[in-house]
């Protein structure tokens, strides 16, 4: 079954906790991304924990294999339940964060998910530097990647999601971009309301404003899971 993660895209740290409460036994998961991480740092993401909250620590590592793998047992340390790290950083480093989670003492506060990051829901067909393949096509090559280097899964849109999971079936699709019937898309580009995605086969949608500028995020929200679950 889906699993809903609610993106914590806010400016302040107060206003993430005061939306967390509101939507604890709703939610499972609680996506924390780079500008709240930069302006709160890991103890968010302890206190968001304490709530009960499984997090999604959303910065998309890319550099050296062995920064990566450093990053990732920091975040291993500080109670992370799921990570993202970008497949363009290429096999070394993907399999360098595979050591990492694996190479975690048994005591260690996490064990998180690697899901690479596939080709970003903001960009349409023929926006990618450097890069003539579609952008289905080219989550497709690198969801590949994905599945060969070790990692659990991939954030892709809900568009490219059946396509991953037949070439690629022991992959978890994450899908950003989750946008209810008539929500503004806002700066995306290939999105999917929640009921397609969950029948495309996503594990995972991650929802920010269609729940965070509702006038009851706790009420949206429930919209959102009861879509889910009439889907599966």
């Amino acid at each position: 079954m889906a699993q809903l993660i609610v993106a914590l895209d806010l400016p302040r740290k107060d206003a993430a906790l005061s939306l967390a409460r509101d939507l604890q036994g709703l939610a499972p998961w609680c996506k924390v991304g780079m500008e709240l991480f930069t302006l709160a740092g890991p103890s968010l993401l302890e206190s968001l924990k304490s709530l009960g909250f499984r997090v999604f620590l959303d910065l998309k590592f890319y550099d050296i294999p062995h920064t990566v793998g450093q990053a990732v047992k920091a975040a291993a340390a500080v109670g992370v339940d799921l990570l993202t790290l970008h497949c363009q950083g290429g096999e070394r480093m993907c399999r360098e964060a595979r050591a990492a989670v694996d190479g975690l003492a048994a005591d260690s506060p996490a064990r998180p998910l690697l899901f690479g990051v596939t080709v970003l829901t903001s960009f349409a067909e023929g926006e990618m530097p450097g890069i003539a393949a579609a952008p289905a096509d080219f989550a497709l090559s690198l969801a590949a990647g994905a599945a060969a280097w070790g990692l659990d899964g991939v954030v892709c849109s809900g568009l490219e999601a059946a396509r991953i999971k037949t070439a690629s079936p022991g992959l978890l699709c994450l899908c950003p971009g989750i946008r209810p019937a008539g929500a503004a898309a806002g700066d995306q580009r290939r999105v999917m309301t929640p009921a397609r995605a969950v029948a495309a086969g996503a594990d995972f949608l991650v929802v920010g404003r269609p729940i965070l500028e509702a006038p009851s995020p706790a009420e949206a929200a429930r919209r959102i899971l009861a879509e889910m679950d009439d889907a599966g």
